[in-house]
């Protein structure tokens, strides 16, 4: 029992627990206001809980995230609107923006850095590197929103022993993405029509979100 215990104890304090974060709490001065703010951007109402006169706790899911955020009464002591920066990572930040301008939010034009801790540079990044374009939102309190556009991650950002894809819109833009490079990788090869090009979108999608070197 106390080699079991001991096990389990290296288990934890090696990280190899799952710690799965799951909810973010904003702070907002009109929860009605705020519920229909975030109900218009089609994000999914999980729940509205009201627990008499003193408590209400309201809960939305962003499309595709595995993360969610509350707000309402008994929220922490923070001021209405003092979260800045709230990273949504989109595969396409010029169709993200659309569908929010569409839906009356008011967004900053699209905007990139020529490197980290560089200034912002108007436009989207020229060669539409992964995490370096931006724009930005903000709910009625100020609570501001970020986002990204990232298709190819960073080397140990992700499990390189799973692909998942948040949306069908997501995987179709991976899809777009391995075809232009899958009809490069034809043109490198005489032009001719490759009957594997199965193995190789899926080599190429798998790589591409995990970091490892793309096919050629």
């Amino acid at each position: 029992m106390n080699q079991i215990l001991s096990k389990r104890a290296v288990a934890h304090s090696a990280g190899t627990v799952d710690l799965k974060l799951e909810v973010v709490v904003i702070s907002v001065s009109d929860v009605d206001r705020a519920k229909r703010f975030y109900g218009d951007l089609g994000w999914r109402l999980d729940g509205d809980f009201v627990v008499g006169d003193e408590f209400r706790g309201v809960q939305f899911t962003p499309p595709g995230s595995p993360a969610s955020i509350q707000f309402g009464k008994e929220t922490p002591s923070a001021a209405p609107g003092s979260a800045n920066r709230l990273y949504l990572v989109v595969s396409d930040i010029v169709a993200a923006r659309a569908e929010l301008l569409g839906r009356g939010v008011e967004v900053s034009e699209v905007f990139h850095r020529a490197g980290p801790g560089k200034p912002a540079v108007p436009g989207l990044d020229p060669e539409r590197r992964s995490y370096f374009t931006y724009a930005t939102f903000r709910d009625p309190d100020g609570n501001e929103w970020l986002l990204q556009e990232v298709t190819t991650r960073f080397p140990g950002r992700i499990d390189s022993n799973t692909t998942s894809f948040a949306s069908a819109s997501d995987l179709a833009s991976a899809l777009r993405r391995a075809s232009a490079a899958h009809g490069e990788h034809e043109k490198r090869n005489g032009g001719q029509r490759d009957e594997n090009w199965p193995d190789w979108y899926a080599e190429y999608m798998v790589a591409e979100q995990s970091g490892k070197a793309l096919p050629l």
